[in-house]
């Protein structure tokens, strides 16, 4: 599930410098919508580039059918409906209510998404979310002073017809949000003006994508000369913490741990933002849980960083150097006897991760256990496929 943050930024949460500054922290946190009111569509495009989605407030014929050719920028990525009506209580429903959502603009035909905003005021308002679910892509519901259960119930009934938002004031309901029922809604929407709970709810959602993998300890069986091949670095346009690093390695199902060069050495300077990484052949892995050879990475590409418990994150290349350098092949065998290899620089350092610390590559001897990520898995293409594959 990929999970998305939408901040609020319509006429109820103030004047236009208000909603202007809740923007601008949006697109500079990465935040991937802003809910406005139609009017304001053109005004956040002159912003910056991010999702927008507006409030439909007065039936079919609106500024945004009417800009569709004068005024494209005014035209919103969804329009949302509830607002005003039914959907915020503006316009009673019965407290027995049980039918359908009477909700024609999002049932007409639209190049644009479509969208349901509904504050949870009592039980029939979530028996209104789920019927307005059946049409909308994106179904917004709000909860009052709410516990977590209106949330719960409606993740259990609303099924992949739409993207459940959920409406939250902080960071903290945030994670909340994306941890209900173990399934989470697909985004949350965030009602608040502080820039740092606007960035934190950023956090929240890019930690909420990230797995966790479970790295465990590899054997050196040898560790050999192996004469010049082509190193590549890879320099990321982020900053590595000193516990983190990527996984590389000659076979795909058991990838070495290899450090950022985030140590000062009496050689070179540090180099927070890079990880020497071996030779082209080798295996990177990304964050979708594939790989890529080292060799094909390129600006732009995003590679996965991992720290030593396993948490993950991702990195965006900002360069690649390709350089003859000369290397050590490292041969591993892991707990269950299968050998993993890997080929990297021959150079004090490149530091892997072994049980007694950071460890240079050019210190390791046979009996060292170096740190790596195992699955018994074939890839082809870097996707992981069940078939017999023989990589030695």
């Amino acid at each position: 599930m990929t999970r998305t943050v939408w901040i609020k930024a319509d006429d109820s949460v103030g004047d236009w410098d208000t909603r202007r500054a809740r923007i601008t922290t949006a697109l500079e946190a990465g935040a991937d919508w802003v809910l406005v009111d139609e009017y304001d569509v053109a005004r956040v495009r002159e912003l910056g580039e991010i999702n927008v989605a507006a409030f439909r407030t007065d039936g079919d014929v609106t500024v945004i059918d009417d800009a569709e050719e004068d005024e494209p920028n005014a035209r919103p990525d969804a329009v949302v409906v509830g607002k005003d009506g039914e959907g915020d209580g503006t316009i009673d429903l019965p407290s027995d209510y049980s039918g359908s959502a009477d909700l024609s603009t999002i049932r007409r035909e639209s190049e644009t998404d479509t969208g349901a905003y509904v504050r949870i005021l009592a039980k029939e308002y979530e028996a209104f979310a789920e019927a307005a679910a059946v049409d909308a892509d994106h179904t917004i519901v709000v909860g009052e002073d709410w516990a977590i259960i209106p949330l719960e119930n409606l993740i259990a009934r609303i099924g992949e017809e739409t993207d459940l938002v959920a409406g939250v004031t902080s960071a903290e309901e945030a994670k909340t949000a994306f941890e209900t029922l173990e399934i989470g809604s697909d985004a949350v929407l965030l009602d608040a003006d502080d820039p740092d709970e606007i960035r934190r709810t950023v956090e929240v959602r890019d930690a909420a994508e990230r797995e966790t993998l479970d790295l465990q300890f590899a054997e050196v069986v040898e560790i050999e000369r192996a004469g010049s091949g082509d190193r590549v670095c890879v320099d990321t346009g982020n900053l590595l913490e000193h516990d983190e690093g990527m996984l590389v390695g000659s076979m795909s199902r058991g990838l070495v741990f290899v450090h950022a060069e985030t140590a000062e050495s009496p050689y070179v300077a540090s180099r927070p933002f890079r990880v020497n990484a071996g030779a082209v052949h080798a295996y990177v892995r990304t964050p979708d849980g594939g790989t890529k050879y080292l060799a094909e990475l390129q600006s732009g590409d995003e590679v996965q960083v991992v720290d030593l418990e396993g948490h993950t994150r991702e990195a965006i290349v900002g360069r690649v150097k390709i350089e003859k350098r000369p290397m050590f092949r490292v041969a591993l065998e892991t707990a269950d006897g299968d050998r993993i290899e890997t080929l990297l620089q021959n150079a004090e350092t490149i530091k892997v991760a072994t049980v007694e610390g950071r460890t240079a590559v050019t210190d390791l001897e046979a009996g060292d256990e170096l740190r790596i990520y195992y699955e018994d898995t074939a890839r082809h293409f870097g996707e992981a496929v069940e078939e017999s594959i023989i990589e030695k």
